[in-house]
């Protein structure tokens, strides 16, 4: 006899059932029609790609992180921890390929060996959306606008996006004489969400003096509006810099687009990963900040010369689309659809088998997602079945029906019977009233 093996999984990896893979296949549709009607195309990368590709092009600590081991072939591999390095890859392999600038989405999982928490796992999907080929402020601000309208069709509104720019958090840095230790000072401010400023305080003096610690920590305070924020950037930079300049420049694009309000500076804002060179920025829900941000990202204009030698500069941002779910769930704004069938064809007798197939493929022809229930049961039973599966619509051909010519629709949710009506009206209903 062979031994029963337990059905376990590992430690922040999970199995998605219908109810929740559901939801989350209807998100990324919205989403896929947002980023296509910002001309945006669809790409694809190995998950498993050579270490040497993925190693060092996040950050010491994204390093820890990697799954990584040897093949059958003995070879160096590692499961990607984000889609922005691989589509860098990707870019320097197809340049000769592809328009510039190109625009490009991409939805898919990501792996990383880290502490598992509410909305944070070790195998989760990423909405990444990326404009590279051009450093123009425009592309910046196209970033900006798909965010928001991605937040708009998801029907959330609730949601405030933090930006700032790591080229005037280094213009400061250069400017205090302290720019050789701003890999670890931008990682310790990047942790203030989570440690609070009086730990990232601490962390700091011991890296500078208890006066530049201070500095920092003043730096990265935000003030009442992005206007006296970006005012005090621009002194303690010791004049207005290019990148002061260019932070200005997107504000006053995001007044223009009427969307201005949802945006704030916050200089804390700095993202761990040591790719990105400019704008960058973090989403909070309004009403659940401390699941963290739920899309980020920001300018990396140096990332492709690890492939090639050719400048190719770029901007994008990823939706953490598990922790978005996860925060949605809290806040009870997912929908609460269980199956995307939208109707159940009962079957009462093997008589009417034949009628019953020709009525599900009409259905089926007609849009409507639906299916065949595959024994000649009691409705009860059916019925049921329809409804643990979170089905909203019965439809019944019997032998009144059969007589008749005629349909018989339930609506499971309202309790409501539509008898003996043509499959036109039946078709409309559904319609109309399903999803």
């Amino acid at each position: 006899m062979n031994q029963i093996v337990e059905p376990k999984i590992l430690k922040g990896f999970r199995d998605s059932l219908p109810e929740t893979e559901t939801v989350k296949k209807q998100i990324i549709r919205k989403l896929e029609e947002t980023f296509t009607r910002f001309g945006f195309d669809p790409v694809d990368t190995p998950a498993l790609e050579y270490a040497s590709v993925l190693l060092g092009k996040g950050s010491g600590e994204t390093d820890k992180q990697i799954y990584r081991f040897r093949d059958n072939g003995g070879r160096d591999v590692a499961l990607r921890f984000d889609l922005t390095v691989p589509f860098a890859r990707l870019i320097a392999a197809h340049r000769s390929e592809l328009p510039m600038p190109f625009r490009r989405y991409h939805i898919a999982k990501v792996w990383r060996g880290e502490n598992t928490q509410k909305g944070r796992y070790r195998e989760f999907t990423q909405c990444d959306f990326d404009i590279v080929g051009s450093d123009s402020p425009l592309n910046d601000l196209d970033i900006l606008l798909l965010m928001n309208e991605s937040f708009r069709v998801l029907g959330i509104d609730g949601v405030t996006f933090h930006i700032s720019h790591r080229g005037i958090f280094n213009d400061f840095l250069k400017k205090e004489g302290i720019e050789t230790a701003s890999a670890d000072i931008l990682r310790t401010v990047d942790k203030i969400g989570k440690i609070g400023e009086e730990e990232v305080r601490r962390l700091l003096t011991e890296l500078l003096t208890a006066e530049k610690a201070e500095k920092v920590i003043d730096f990265i305070r935000p003030e009442e509006t992005n206007e006296r924020t970006l005012q005090k950037l621009t002194r303690f930079c010791g004049r207005e810099t290019q990148n002061t300049a260019r932070l200005s420049d997107l504000l006053r694009m995001l007044e223009a687009a009427e969307v201005g309000a949802k945006f704030k500076i916050n200089p804390s804002i700095t993202r761990g990963l040591d790719y990105y060179t400019g704008i960058v920025y973090e989403t909070f829900l309004n009403d659940l900040p401390g699941i963290g941000s739920v899309c980020s990202g920001g300018r990396y204009d140096n990332l492709t010369s690890i492939y090639t030698k050719e400048r190719i500069p770029g901007v994008g941002s990823s939706i953490g689309l598990d922790r978005l779910m996860a925060a949605l769930g809290e806040l009870g704004l997912l929908p609460g659809t269980k199956t995307g069938t939208a109707a159940l064809v009962c079957l009462q007798d093997e008589r009417f088998l034949d009628g019953c197939l020709r009525l599900t493929q009409r259905l089926r022809e007609a849009g409507i997602a639906c299916e065949l229930y595959p024994e000649a049961k009691k409705l009860p039973k059916q019925f049921s079945y329809a409804e643990t599966k979170g089905v909203p619509f019965a439809v019944i051909y019997g032998e009144a029906e059969a007589a008749s010519g005629t349909v018989t629709v339930k609506d499971l949710t309202k309790r409501e019977n539509r008898a003996e009506i043509s499959f036109e009206e039946a078709l409309a209903w559904i319609k109309r009233e399903g999803r």
